[in-house]
């Protein structure tokens, strides 16, 4: 059973609100976040990218910068500009991309779900990287930034979340740089959260779709807490940390693609032929060629776009790695043609969100930077929970979820 229960958030005023929020910490650099703060001294970006305070070239690993974001999250809070709520509540985010919305729930999921599994990944995670995360919730003892996280259909939850949504929200606004629609409504009713907490009960598991780290560290840190209390009860609000939890099935999953360098010593011609190996090969032409299906890819080569069917045989239907694209193209092209073993190390390859387009593959080929670009299908949310559920871990740079979550609407304090 999932185990989950409402809290206290910490939120922006509502006339605050597009002043405050923010994309996550991990989608931009400190440069960037540096230009979009500006001189908005509410922009979050001064507790979640604090080394914005200091010169610049400051790492954001400094322990001055983790101390900044500390000082600046008290300052928030003295200055009006994150207010505790005065009780408990679960809360509804809602985004709004393209025409599509998906509506999730922002509650506290439980530690000790995580540490045994009940919280399932796909991903792998790096220790540095877990590290930064965990030295952050220490230092502000709270989760800053939700975690995202995918659950099984349930009808008595939509029913109950469409209920809200004709509703007025608390925030309601258009995000600057990706022009999506962020909406958030607070759940008060005592039985509506009784109904959701029975709900999720009922869940044998939660799925980690984004933020593998931030769910490591935050997990981490709260089981830390628990071996550093000796009057540990497992009722203190650290045995709980941010999740957004939203329907599988309404969840956007795009395209991750991939950038090469150099064709490893081949010519062109040489290239092409090892590909027929394992592939079907056909000449789409000038027009950019988006894949169809499982299984067919898009390689964007010396101005032409190219159709590759990976040929039956070449995976296993019933081998939940081996049937992914993303393992296939690995496996039989990056791998066995190019030389590349390590996608989370190797120089001669880079990777594109599929929000960019593949304008943006063609433009990075064409430009000299890149040699070719290789075009997959998006995994879909069952591939991801059904490999969750075996046991096993995706290959790296195989999903890109969007939209991303926006940072500020709610923070979970640990204490």
């Amino acid at each position: 059973m999932a185990t989950i229960k409402p809290f206290r958030g910490i939120r922006p005023p509502k006339e605050l609100v597009e002043q405050v929020e923010s994309r996550p910490y991990d989608v931009l650099d400190s440069e960037e976040a540096r230009a979009e703060a500006g001189d908005n001294e509410k922009s979050l970006y001064h507790i979640i990218k604090p080394e914005i305070d200091f010169p610049v070239g400051t790492s954001e690993y400094d322990e001055r910068v983790y101390a900044k974001a500390a000082e600046n999250f008290q300052k928030f809070q003295d200055q009006g500009w994150l207010i505790e709520d005065e009780r408990e509540h679960y809360y509804i985010y809602a985004q709004t991309m393209n025409g599509k919305t998906q509506y999730g729930l922002v509650v506290g999921a439980l530690v000790d779900d995580y540490m045994q599994g009940r919280i399932k990944k796909h991903e792998l995670t790096r220790r540095d990287k877990e590290e930064d995360r965990m030295k952050h919730v220490r230092v502000n003892n709270a989760n800053i930034e939700p975690v995202f996280f995918a659950y099984p259909d349930n009808a008595v939850l939509n029913d109950l979340i469409m209920r809200y949504a004709a509703t007025a929200p608390v925030y309601d606004f258009i995000a600057p740089i990706d022009g999506f629609r962020h909406q958030f409504w607070v759940i008060s009713d005592e039985h509506d959260m009784q109904t959701i907490t029975d709900e999720f009960a009922k869940m044998p598991s939660l799925y980690i779709a984004d933020g593998h780290h931030r769910s490591a560290a935050a997990a981490l840190v709260g089981a830390e807490k628990q071996g550093q209390n000796p009057n540990h009860t497992g009722k203190e609000e650290y045995n709980y940390f941010m999740a957004v939890c939203f329907q599988a099935s309404q969840l956007t999953i795009l395209d991750y693609n991939r950038v090469v360098k150099d064709l490893n010593g081949l010519s062109s011609e040489e290239f092409l032929a090892a590909l027929q190996v394992n592939f079907v090969v056909e000449d789409k032409g000038t027009d950019i060629y988006k894949p169809a299906e499982l299984h067919e890819f898009s390689l964007y080569l010396d101005q032409h776009w190219f159709s590759l069917k990976a040929k039956v045989g070449t995976y296993d239907n019933n081998d939940p790695i081996g049937v992914l694209d993303v393992d296939i193209s690995s496996r039989l092209i990056l791998d066995e043609i190019l030389g590349i073993k390590d996608l989370r190390s190797d120089k001669r390859i880079d990777f594109v969100g599929g929000l960019r387009g593949l304008g943006e593959l063609k433009r990075r080929v064409d430009s000299g930077e890149m040699r070719m670009a290789l075009a997959l299908y998006p995994v879909s949310m069952q591939q991801i929970m059904d490999i969750a559920d075996s046991g096993k871990i995706m290959p790296p740079k195989a999903t890109w979820f969007e939209p991303k979550l926006r940072s500020g609407l709610v923070i979970h304090k640990l204490s």
